[in-house]
């Protein structure tokens, strides 16, 4: 099923207001807020719901990045097709296997977010997982240079995932669940206008 213009808007308008609501605001990311203000991340709807041109893609959008050294990172919204966490997670590993076959191992790597993202290990209903909880999955393509340069001038870069830990766990739940539907019924009310 391709996305249309309007579903696409509407998609990534959900996305920025995540990134800016959530991981922006609550320094999920603590190298976002950067990047958003100097608006150089690239947000991508892709229109297939299929394994081969979601994953060409990637590919074209780490073509692009190669070509526009401005754009910092790529987030790569996948609204049809893989809903299914543990599909999703599928097209992570192909993806990745991908990156590292067409030569952009050491140049970019994928992080990952989805609406039912789960850690390993962890139970579904631990609040923990919001830190990687997005309105749509997600793609999120990063460049490696960079990430290392940030990682480097931060001090103590290990201690982030504790401390989104500890946080999403200090809120809850209920935080979580409550901010993702807001961001999702705050766009649709003004699209539906």
């Amino acid at each position: 099923m391709a996305t249309t213009q309007t579903q696409s808007a509407d998609v990534i308008a959900q996305t920025k207001a995540w990134v800016e609501q959530l991981i922006v605001k609550y320094s999920i990311c603590p190298f976002a807020r950067r990047e958003v203000e100097r608006d150089s991340i690239r947000y991508v709807v892709s229109g297939s719901s299929r394994l081969p041109a979601v994953l060409e893609d990637v590919i074209a959008e780490c073509d692009y990045l190669d070509q526009h050294p401005g754009t910092e990172t790529t987030l790569l919204i996948i609204p049809a097709g893989f809903e299914g966490f543990w599909g999703y997670l599928d097209l992570v590993d192909v993806a990745n296997e991908l990156i590292c076959q067409q030569g952009y191992e050491g140049v970019y790597q994928l992080a990952s977010f989805h609406p039912d993202y789960c850690f390993d290990g962890e139970p579904e209903d631990d609040p923990a997982n919001y830190t990687n909880r997005s309105p749509h999955p997600v793609l999120h393509i990063l460049r490696e240079a960079s990430l290392e340069r940030v990682l480097a001038a931060y001090g103590e870069p290990e201690s982030i995932p504790d401390r989104n830990i500890a946080f999403a766990r200090r809120k809850g739940r209920y935080f979580f669940t409550q901010l993702l539907a807001t961001l999702s019924c705050k766009h649709e009310d003004k699209s539906d206008n």
